[in-house]
């Protein structure tokens, strides 16, 4: 069977294969006598149906199955001979054939495999975020947790700073009302930025029963569009001025944060002990993504456009799924894979750079190192034991515990081999990062 392979560019091959027509015809013959023996047709005893009514019904198929057999092993051939990494699927296409040839013609186009040459990463530079956890970090989130359970009490006073006021409002452009303009019984905390710094400076030391018509400036980047830019001007009346107030750090304040007994010491050092996790979990986070763009930036890789069409339609469906489970639905949110190129890019960028890494320097994920990483994640759970069967129990969560602790392996090989340099990083401002 004659076969020849054509370059046709970087990473793009194309397949072109001759099937001759009496091998076909001679294996489409054995499959229909095969078929015969068995099959069953009205009229006709089991394995006594004539082969040339088998071949009217059945002939077609089998002539279609056949072809696509051969070609499939043709391509197999070549595919497993020289040692090809194909990416994707081929895409198989027939060629005219004249009446009388001797043989079916078929090309397969398909791409490989890019040969992968991490680039040198001892130049690279990397900022590894340092910072401790004390008593002040613990007393600024135990201010966060006070400020999320506090309650606010009406008062008769002119609104400041921290206050929830009630309003009615109403705003007009050139004396017409607009969209989003008017609000009744609306709330909202001054100071936390849910509104206009303008409009809340005219919120800011009216009482309950107090108005006041001012003019307010919309940015010219504002959100609404058919606003940003223009001035309006709004009637303001506040309803209902109330002040916070935070719960006392006391028995009762450690029993809601979980601590059964109270103790005020007990509950600082849990507030501490969680507090050291989330930064260790962005520490980490921060640290991988600065080593995947050393990665990236120190080694360039032509991509096969197949893969970066599979990686994007993989985000498509993923971000269906979970726009589904939010309750969305996806025909007013209609999502196509062009959104996610670039991120499909990297992806694939990335997962052949580490799976090359990973075979040079031996940073497979270990049994141990899995089962290490599987514990750490059970002890923020009431029953770890439980936590760590059901892990392994599950196949696909186990995987997903493998592929960390070999981004993990990669994370620490890259640390050893670039410039590391720890730098002290504000508490307030990492934390305030997404990890």
């Amino acid at each position: 069977m004659p076969t020849i392979l054509e370059n046709l560019g970087q990473l793009e091959r194309r397949l072109n294969v001759a099937v001759p027509v009496e091998e076909i015809e001679k294996q489409v013959d054995e499959r229909l006598k095969k078929l015969s023996r068995s099959l069953k047709m009205a009229g006709f005893r089991p394995g006594k149906v004539p082969l040339k009514l088998v071949a009217q019904q059945y002939g077609p198929q089998v002539r279609s199955e056949v072809v696509g057999d051969a070609v499939q092993k043709a391509f197999s051939d070549v595919v497993r001979e020289q040692n090809l990494k194909v990416a994707g699927y081929p895409r198989i296409e027939p060629k005219a054939r004249e009446a009388d040839a001797k043989s079916i013609e078929f090309s397969a186009t398909f791409e490989i495999y890019p040969e992968v040459v991490p680039g040198d990463i001892g130049e690279s530079r990397i900022e590894r975020p340092a910072l401790s956890v004390g008593d002040a970090e613990v007393d600024k989130t135990l201010e966060i947790l006070r400020k999320q359970r506090r309650q606010f009490h009406q008062v008769e006073r002119p609104a400041a700073a921290g206050d929830r006021l009630t309003v009615d409002f109403l705003g007009k452009i050139d004396g017409v009302e607009f969209a989003g303009g008017k609000a009744s019984d609306f709330v909202f905390v001054l100071g936390e930025k849910q509104m206009l710094p303008e409009f809340e400076a005219n919120a800011l030391g009216l009482a309950a029963g107090g108005t006041k018509t001012f003019e307010l400036a919309f940015p010219a980047d504002y959100h609404g569009k058919d606003v940003a830019g223009k001035s309006a001007n709004f009637e303001l009346s506040v309803k209902l001025v109330e002040e916070p107030h935070l719960p006392e750090v006391d028995a009762e304040f450690a029993r809601s944060l979980g601590v059964a007994d109270g103790d005020l010491a007990k509950m600082r050092a849990e507030m501490k002990a969680n507090i050291e996790r989330e930064v260790k979990k962005r520490t980490q986070a921060d640290i991988k993504n600065k080593v995947m763009q050393v990665l990236l930036d120190a080694t360039k890789i032509d991509l096969p456009k197949a893969l970066i069409a599979m990686e994007a339609q993989r985000l498509v469906q993923a971000t269906r799924a979970d726009l589904e489970a939010r309750g969305m639905k996806i025909e007013q949110l209609p999502v196509n894979p062009e959104m996610f190129e670039q991120q499909a890019q990297r992806r694939v960028s990335l997962g052949l750079i580490i799976a090359e890494l990973v075979k040079k320097h031996d940073l497979a994920a270990k049994p141990e190192q899995v089962r290490a990483l599987v514990a750490e994640q059970a002890e923020t759970y009431e029953q770890p034991d439980e936590v760590v069967k059901w892990v392994y129990s599950q196949p696909q969560r186990l995987s997903e515990m493998e592929s960390l602790v070999l981004e993990d392996n990669v994370v620490a090989w890259v640390l050893e081999h670039a410039k590391v340099e720890d730098k002290a990083v504000n508490f307030d401002e990492f934390m305030g990062k997404s990890a």
